[in-house]
């Protein structure tokens, strides 16, 4: 990781570093428009196609499962190819997915293509997040990856309104054609602005696979799924919170939205200034946050005012321990680092399908008013076992 690191800084300075981190950034935002636009032009996509609500729903599911499932064995395949020429052909499968979509005949075909789209997804930002990191010198690692993962965020408040907009203004399939252009963009990006990279002679598959049986970074990747299973629990359920709990209407909860995409912005951008300050103590203090904060919301989900401003905070902290846990996890697997990143994006949406469920089964049998303290409760199980990991290496540090 470190030679990796040395020898792109080498070949990059500056501006072309900032242009570089700028590329991967773009490509991350497209990433999230073609994750995300589908909930909004959803109906769209149904009365089109001619099938129902909840059978175009699974285009939403069966992406995620992708993400999970596929990335990882993607990243596994594809470890020997060299990382500029990687991300150059995972761009181009990304931008193939999104044109075939829009020319999508029928559901099988837009089911199709939202899978190879999936597939880029989880080895785009592993690889990404070990090219960011390698851009900049050691101490400003977390930042690099928290500017590259920015573009996911913003293409939250951004990119899925207006990809929204166009779809049903210009019909669903405009929407896959800006998302396409915008991954063409990327690609120039890449082409020009990555550097070329010398690395180490890749080792086998099974050499790759070793460096992730690690018992600590196995237990950070439980880590990751259960503070994102507490993110999930509640934020699946944000809308029944706020309407019939809090009293909102339901057209306000989209600007409510847009104020949470905006806290989540801000939030990954300070966490990665955190990370590279304090590695573990700002991850588990923002964990710590983020159990203060849902606790909280179990009164402030009462008063409309408070309620705002508590999920403003809560979209922070939530996105805040991001950049410090893909960091940490990547130097957990110094001989596989972008297959580490890419397992800990399959560990993240394995949270988002986990809280949703446990989310489902909490609100069938408890009131709806229960499910901040569950996402404080997984989530402070997340703590816990960082604390768990972090006190017996600080020990280990002050001895020596």
């Amino acid at each position: 990781m470190e030679l990796l690191q040395s020898n792109v800084r080498e070949k990059t300075a500056g501006g072309s570093s900032s242009l570089a981190l700028l590329s991967l950034t773009v490509g991350a935002f497209a990433i999230g428009m073609t994750e995300f636009v589908i909930m909004g032009i959803l109906p769209n996509v149904a009365d089109d196609l001619q099938v129902s609500i909840s059978a175009a729903g699974q285009l939403i599911t069966m992406y995620a499962l992708a993400v999970a499932v596929g990335a990882p064995i993607l990243t596994m395949l594809t470890y020997k190819i060299p990382q500029k020429k990687l991300l150059v052909l995972l761009m181009g499968l990304f931008i193939l997915g999104n044109v075939i979509s829009v020319v999508a005949p029928n559901y099988a075909v837009l089911m199709f293509a939202r899978m190879i789209t999936a597939l880029t997804h989880g080895t785009f930002f592993g690889v990404g997040a070990v090219i960011a990191a390698g851009l900049v010198s050691p101490d400003k690692r977390a930042g690099a990856v928290s500017m590259m993962m920015a573009g996911l965020t913003i293409a939250n408040i951004i990119g899925v309104p207006i990809g929204t907009y166009i779809g049903q203004h210009m019909g669903w399939r405009a929407s896959f054609g800006s998302i396409a252009i915008m991954g063409a963009v990327t690609l120039i990006g890449i082409l020009v602005f990555i550097p070329h990279v010398r690395q180490h002679p890749p080792g086998s598959a099974f050499q790759q696979l070793a460096a992730l049986v690690n018992r600590k970074l196995l237990v950070f990747l439980l880590i990751a799924v259960l503070g994102n299973a507490g993110l999930f629990s509640v934020f699946t359920y944000i809308t029944p919170l706020l309407v019939q709990i809090t009293g909102f209407a339901e057209h306000s909860v989209t600007w409510i939205l847009i104020l949470f995409g905006c806290g989540v912005t801000a939030g990954n951008m300070i966490g990665g200034k955190l990370a590279d300050w304090k590695l573990m103590p700002s991850i588990l203090g923002i964990y710590f946050a983020i159990c203060a904060i849902l606790t909280a919301f179990t009164l402030t989900v009462h008063h409309p005012v408070a309620a705002v401003v508590t999920i403003f905070l809560w979209g922070a902290a939530s996105f805040a321990v991001f950049p410090g846990m893909q960091v940490r996890i990547m130097s957990l697997a110094q001989s596989a680092p972008a297959l580490a990143s890419t397992t800990s994006h399959s560990a993240g949406n394995l949270g988002n399908a986990t809280g949703a469920f446990i989310g489902g089964m909490v609100i069938i049998h408890l009131p709806l008013t229960s499910l901040p303290w569950v996402g404080a409760i997984l989530v402070g199980l997340a703590l816990i076992l960082g604390i768990a990991c972090y006190l017996p290496e600080r020990k280990a540090s002050t001895r020596s």
